[in-house]
């Protein structure tokens, strides 16, 4: 919907494609499906949730055996993220390197974007 021929809109980092495959296999699932919601102190959260299978306009990428999907209404604001899977001793998870993020909450569970109109230009400019 909005991505750029021969471009992928993200980009899955190897921790993440071995955390998505585990989780496709584990539960016999096609993929995992990123959206937005509005929510949190900065405005909007990312959500994740499992999918059989696609729906007509998501984007589908797919990186050695794991894939990810991307609601319509995201994609416009999650072109050129990077999709992390990060583990430490206090907490383990997907990361986004989103950089049409301006702001985040303190605990980072939510975002705030650029405006609508400043990221349709930048993806015009993108062709």
């Amino acid at each position: 919907m909005f991505a750029i021929p021969g471009q992928s809109p993200v980009t899955i980092t190897d921790n993440a494609v071995k955390q998505i495959r585990k989780l496709m296999d584990r539960d016999q699932r096609f993929g995992l499906k990123i959206g937005l919601k509005k929510g949190g102190c900065a405005g909007m959260e990312y959500t994740m949730d499992y999918v059989d299978a696609p729906e007509s306009n998501d984007e589908v990428v797919e990186r050695d055996g794991a894939r990810v999907l991307i609601a319509p209404m995201a994609q416009m604001f999650l072109f050129g993220t990077e999709i992390d899977y990060e583990t430490s001793l206090l907490e383990s998870g997907f990361k986004f390197r989103n950089p049409n993020v301006t702001d985040s909450c303190g605990c980072g569970e939510s975002i705030k974007f650029k405006d609508i109109d400043e990221l349709a230009a930048e993806r015009d400019l993108a062709k």
